[in-house]
């Protein structure tokens, strides 16, 4: 398999489940900066332009955080990162579309692209603090979720922290702000994990 990422981007959290499955796989940066998202030959890749795309070994290709995560974690089912039990299994992908669909799409898209919301310049230090907003009450309710737990779905990490975590990484790498509580301890707790740690090497990050 080949996986198709950028460095930080929320592709860091399908790079982690990789490294957590530890079967051989191919990484391609895609460098989203240069704009090489739209360049023709990633394009034949993934028409979305966008990462993370993961290249199966019969050559499919396979786009969208969700569908990615679900698809390793089911062909993986030996490594326990989502349950099959039903409760369990809808409160992973809750927390999961909570993340990618609100908290990633609805609040740093706002902090980051504010342009996309209202081509007024002067709308945009409002949009910005509206996607604040999103992201904060998030934190507040995986924090809250947190309290009694070590990772999202109780004991063991699962396709959710994956998806938590890059959220992580952004808030405090990036927007350089304090994680609540709870939060900052499952963040360290992920960045102690050995898989989590050569991915943040490998990745450039750590």
């Amino acid at each position: 398999m080949k996986l198709f990422y950028s460095p930080g981007s929320c592709a860091l959290g399908i790079h982690v489940l990789l490294e957590e499955i530890g079967k051989p796989y191919e990484v391609q940066k895609i460098n989203l900066a240069a704009r090489e998202q739209y360049a023709p030959e990633y394009v034949a890749i993934n028409p979305k332009s966008k990462v993370p795309a993961l290249q199966r070994d019969d050559g499919s290709v396979l786009t969208e955080w969700p569908a990615i995560a679900s698809f390793l974690a089911l062909t993986n089912s030996d490594k326990g990162l989502l349950s099959t039990d039903p409760e369990t299994f809808a409160r992973t992908l809750e927390a999961v579309d909570y993340v990618a669909a609100s908290l990633h799409m609805q609040g740093f898209t706002r902090i980051w692209k504010p342009e996309g919301f209202s081509p007024n310049e002067a709308d945009h230090a409002a949009v910005k603090a509206r996607g604040q907003e999103i992201v904060d009450k998030g934190l507040k309710s995986f924090d809250a979720m947190l309290a009694d737990r070590d990772y999202v779905g109780g004991s063991k990490m699962s396709i959710a922290d994956a998806a938590l975590f890059y959220l992580e990484y952004w808030v405090a790498e990036r927007l350089k702000q304090q994680l609540p509580g709870n939060i900052a301890k499952h963040y360290e707790r992920m960045r102690a994990r050995p898989a989590v740690a050569k991915v943040l090497k490998d990745e450039g990050l750590a």
